[in-house]
């Protein structure tokens, strides 16, 4: 009994490593992800996004959105995550249709030490019409949940949402063409008000996709919206947790080639964080979609300042960690391209590929309080071999290093002393220097 204690945990922890993602943005590179709740428990970050997966024969509809269970990611510093694997699936919950594919946008909170995970889903046959809203309950963030026998009574929809006031009452939100709310008892399971429908958010087009949250005494409630012909993030705003809400403005606007948006916000050690999803990984197919987060910030006034995607994202990634230099956050204005790695398994990530001398990408807020670095490796390709210079802050900053890409058709990687090592955090420029070269990532050991 003893080994195979032994054996169970070292399988959890192999599980853990092999679970463990780094990325920018998207979050979330080895799976399709989408509608991130983001939750601030303790010192990390953890995301209850929902699944998406691709339709097989016999498992889900063609060309459509298939979800069949959920994933937990924690990160301490929004850069690096961890997968702490499915904690609800549709054929292990007794009220679900474990054929309907349809485990929609989740959420998760905690309250006197349990965490309640709410998730809507389409009734088992016989049980009811429609789609409801689940509860399942766990001791940590990363669970393991134990779903309720039966959904909310009252609750009818998708998308859940919870929030607990500073007086302690919770409210759930949910959606089902409008969106709804009302309190919910000290059990977190079941509604203690009548419900409510927010008539004075948008009745054109679809609203959905619920989330609350307050600073400063204004209760604001988010939610997509398809006001032209994809969805948008809008908000309103409150003195009360139940309305009425007054139209406030758009956090983000359409991206064009997604139709769907999904969101949270969240304050994380003194920054506010929107986590939202586009389809950068699946360009051509929208189902299949991946988290995202960038900084939020307010006008004086409490208004939201509209939000710009970026694919650097909002985390600090440390020196010694792979640095996706396609990820940017700038460009020199020629010279430069990202493209996927591998078009045929867009999972593998991009490459930015250099083809002008002195064309450039910036990557922002690399943290080198690592002690006894001595070179960088440069993960590179190019016909020719060529060279780029690693310099800090600014083209012209501080040069920390030449590395040689060797002449291959291949990716290879080589590693280069260290002319100068950095200490703080810095922003790090890669400079062509050579022929033309495409580079898939850094690293500084």
């Amino acid at each position: 009994m003893k080994n195979v204690k032994k054996y169970g945990l070292l399988a959890g922890i192999m599980l853990l490593l092999a679970g463990s993602s780094i990325a920018q943005n998207p979050l979330i590179t080895d799976q399709y992800t989408a509608d991130p709740s983001a939750r601030v428990f303790g010192d990390k970050v953890y995301i209850y996004p929902s699944h998406d997966i691709k339709a097989t024969p016999g498992h889900g509809r063609a060309n459509w959105f298939v979800m069949a269970d959920y994933h937990v990611f924690s990160s301490p510093n929004l850069t690096d995550w961890t997968d702490h694997g499915i904690i609800v699936s549709q054929n292990k919950v007794a009220w679900v249709d474990s054929n309907a594919y349809a485990m929609w946008a989740p959420d998760c909170i905690e309250r006197n030490g349990k965490y309640y995970f709410y998730f809507p889903a389409p009734f088992k046959a016989g049980l009811g019409r429609g789609s409801a809203v689940g509860v399942a309950i766990a001791d940590k963030p990363y669970g393991p949940f134990t779903p309720e026998p039966m959904p909310i009574k009252g609750a009818l929809g998708i998308d859940p949402n919870v929030f607990i006031d500073k007086d302690g009452q919770a409210y759930l939100y949910w959606a089902q063409g409008r969106i709804f709310g009302a309190k919910l008892k000290e059990n977190m399971l079941e509604l203690a008000s009548d419900v409510k429908t927010f008539s004075e958010l948008p009745t054109q087009g679809l609203v959905e996709g619920p989330y609350l949250f307050e600073r400063k005494g204004i209760y604001y409630l988010t939610y997509p919206h398809v006001a032209d012909k994809t969805e948008r993030l809008e908000y309103a705003m409150s003195n009360n947790p139940l309305g009425p809400f007054k139209f406030g403005g758009v956090i983000m606007k359409e991206t064009p080639n997604c139709w769907t948006n999904h969101h949270s916000i969240l304050e994380f050690k003194g920054q506010w964080l929107l986590f939202y999803h586009r389809n950068d990984l699946s360009p051509n197919f929208d189902k299949n979609r991946s988290i995202m987060c960038d900084s939020l910030s307010f006008n004086a006034d409490g208004t939201i300042k509209e939000v710009i995607p970026t694919l650097r994202g909002a985390g600090i990634t440390r020196a010694n960690k792979e640095i996706q230099i396609d990820r940017y956050s700038d460009i020199s204005k020629q010279g430069v391209t990202v493209d996927f790695i591998d078009t045929a398994h867009r999972m593998k990530g991009w490459k930015t590929t250099f083809s002008d001398k002195g064309a450039w990408v910036r990557y922002n807020a690399v943290d080198f309080s690592v002690k006894s670095l001595k070179s960088v490796d440069v993960m590179g390709m190019s016909a020719q071999g060529s060279s780029v210079e690693i310099r800090l802050d600014k083209p012209n900053g501080t040069l920390v290093a030449t590395a040689k890409i060797g002449k291959s058709g291949d990716w290879q990687e080589t590693k280069t002393t260290l002319a100068k090592t950095p200490t703080g955090k810095h922003d790090v420029f890669v400079i062509l220097k050579g022929d033309s070269a495409a580079v898939d990532w850094v690293k500084f050991d």
